[in-house]
């Protein structure tokens, strides 16, 4: 067969995704008006700050960008001084991946990789194998869904487990031959794409004594499920129940159905899947007909004032999604979802004390006195960085009353002030600390109380990670390309930001109850040989050029592992690792890289730290793909097909050793 993608060139869109993608995952979002237009501080401008009342301008770091300027927004506050733990130098020996625009999943030298499950492999009792010519709704419903990303595993003993997957979106004009936008298409479509979003669990086993790790196909396989955006969930916390979550279908408002656009999540530690939603805006028409009092928060969530024309139309056959008709419907989409893996009959909950934005991450750990604290983003340029402490403590074993954790507790808002940082206090139960919002209008409008508690601005927070051995909390923020022009001067040349950074958090006295911190940025991505780049100080001509990290991850060792989405400097994204104390800090190494148009997600390393998991996400997204001219046939040599993969070291060695 002739492969069509020989000796094509897919050019990239001007984001670093290609159009395709923008479109598809959500709505376009950087091509319209920055949604927050409160007046708080810019994170650049909290950067130029600290080095003012620092007088920190470091000769070497950013030479070339700061000659004869007062403000760098790039230039990284040292983070030595701050840093936790003991010195180390991660143990990590691997020859990188060099950049590549190979349509395979490339690894290290001396190192595999296989598929562990991909779009359309059978989930369910009576799931038909996949037939990218002859699908149904009803299939779809049975089988694994479309593009993954937040991957988590529970172990069942060493060689068994549980894999927790989410389907973020779908990208139909590479699912459907002919496709072209929601009006057009058949109903049975729309059902079919509705039915590929949600998340999956499923069984899988050790292969051998190696780190390949495969699906269980024989046997009960009693705990896999897909949850959908039919799936019958609940509310819980303070803003169950309240007037903004009640529609005609649910006058209580405590029973919303399905979850959409879930893309980074967390685990707690009695043992289940926080799943965040993320881009919900765009699956809605007709937000300028609700109630005039609602459109500015509307507006707020950049939920569509129409119905675009490239709009997924889910309208069409579940008329919820029609805000003229059920205005609130809108209002029960953005949270934190918990699922019980262990539990395919239970009901998901969606926790309304963490608040409703586009969710990014939901990593917990537990304060020095126990409670449990939740890290999340909200992934939008301009958006903020949130923290919840519970009220009581976590009890090892007391599962019903460790469930009430993440519905009692305080919401907080990062607010960066200098060299130093505060979490403001916007909720807590069913007090409001937001002037003129109740505790529920906190809740289900969280970005607008953000806004007016004076929360900073950040470039696309994205994953939000608590290192397990030094407890420092590492934020990805992604990229930011679309600063206005009044933001952007000849000093500043990083105002449009499209490789992004990394930044550091250090609470005070290393407990993540603590309300103040101080922060720094180990790692200003970009290509090492740009004067406005950095990797902690480390030596650039030895690391791995870099751009727009998204999701991040911890080994044992403490090393931090960073997937791309979008990569700015025309090669494939991939997945790094850099050392984070010790000698070897900055040392950013690429570990592996992904197909054509495909996104790095996940990621995640065993506690063994013999395999490490990645969501191969929209392989073969590119503009001006279709099924009859793909851009990639990973992994199958036919249609691309979004897969999880599994990397292990091929002499039975820890990952990256």
């Amino acid at each position: 067969m002739t492969n069509p993608t020989e000796g094509r060139r897919w050019l990239p869109h001007t984001t670093g995704r290609s159009a395709l993608t923008c479109r598809f995952r959500c709505g376009n979002a950087c091509a319209h008006e920055v949604a927050n237009t409160s007046g708080n501080a810019y994170f650049c401008d909290v950067v130029e700050e600290a080095l003012s009342r620092r007088g920190v301008l470091r000769a070497g770091v950013l030479g070339a960008l700061v000659a004869g300027t007062a403000r760098a927004c790039a230039d990284p506050v040292p983070a030595a001084e701050h840093e936790a733990g003991a010195p180390a130098d991660g143990g990590l020996s691997f020859e990188p991946v060099p950049p590549n625009t190979e349509d395979a999943l490339r690894v290290p030298d001396g190192y595999r990789s296989s598929v562990v499950v991909r779009w359309g492999d059978p989930v369910l009792p009576g799931a038909p194998a996949f037939d990218f010519d002859d699908q149904s709704a009803e299939a779809q419903g049975k089988q694994f869904g479309y593009n993954c990303d937040f991957v988590t595993m529970f172990p069942m003993g060493r060689d068994r487990a549980l894999l927790w997957v989410n389907h973020e979106y779908t990208a139909e004009s590479l699912m459907f031959r002919g496709y072209t936008n929601g009006t057009s298409a058949t109903e049975e479509q729309i059902r079919i794409a509705m039915a590929a979003h949600g998340g999956s669990v499923v069984e899988i086993e050790r292969a051998g004594a190696t780190g390949r790790w495969q699906l269980v196909t024989k046997g009960a396989r009693r705990y896999n499920r897909r949850i959908t955006a039919h799936t019958p969930m609940r509310f819980s916390g303070p803003a169950a129940g309240g007037d903004l979550l009640r529609t005609a279908a649910d006058p209580e408002g405590v029973r919303p159905v399905g979850m959409l656009n879930n893309c980074a999540g967390g685990t707690t530690p009695w043992g289940t899947v926080l799943t965040a939603e993320e881009n919900i805006d765009q699956y809605f028409v007709n937000g300028r007909k609700v109630p005039e009092a609602q459109r500015s928060y509307i507006a707020r969530y950049t939920i569509p004032s129409g119905v675009p024309a490239d709009s997924r139309r889910f309208d069409r056959v579940d008329e919820r999604f029609d805000l003229a008709k059920h205005p609130n419907e809108a209002n029960r989409f953005g949270w934190i979802v918990e699922i019980d893996p262990f539990d395919p009959g239970s009901t998901p909950v969606k926790r309304t004390a963490l608040g409703r934005f586009k969710h990014e991450a939901a990593n917990t750990t537990l304060s020095r006195d126990g409670r449990l604290v939740v890290y999340m983003g909200d992934d939008s340029r301009h958006e903020y960085v949130y923290k919840y402490v519970s009220n009581d403590r976590y009890i090892q074993g007391f599962d019903r009353h460790n469930r009430t954790l993440l519905d009692e507790g305080t919401l907080y808002a990062a607010r960066f002030t200098g060299p130093a940082g505060e979490w403001i206090r916007l909720v807590s139960g069913d007090r409001s600390y937001v002037e003129g919002m109740s505790a529920v209008e906190v809740l289900v409008h969280t970005r607008v109380a953000a806004d007016r508690a004076g929360a900073t601005k950040m470039d696309r927070p994205e994953d939000v990670e608590r290192n397990p051995v030094t407890g420092g909390v590492y934020v990805a923020l992604t990229n930011n390309t679309r600063r206005t022009p009044a933001e952007v001067d000849a000093a500043n040349p990083r105002a449009a930001n499209k490789h992004g950074h990394v930044l550091e958090i250090v609470e005070r006295d290393g407990d993540a109850a603590a309300t103040s911190f101080a922060w720094s940025l180990p790692l200003v991505c970009g290509d090492p040989k740009d004067p406005a780049t950095y990797f902690a100080g480390y030596d650039k001509s030895k690391v791995s050029p870099i751009s727009c990290p998204d999701n991040l991850a911890f080994d044992r060792d403490g090393n931090l592992w960073i997937s791309t989405d979008g990569n700015a400097l025309g090669a494939n994204d991939g997945l790094f690792v850099m050392p984070v104390r010790g000698e070897e800090r900055g040392h950013l190494r690429q570990f592996l890289s992904v197909p054509v148009g495909a996104e790095t997600c996940g990621p995640m390393v065993t506690e063994d730290q013999l395999s490490v998991f990645v969501a191969v996400q929209h392989p073969g997204e590119v503009s001006g793909a279709t099924p009859d001219r793909p851009a990639s046939r990973w992994p199958d040599d036919r249609q691309p097909r979004p897969s999880v993969a599994v990397v292990w070291h091929e002499g039975g060695e820890r990952i990256g050793s």
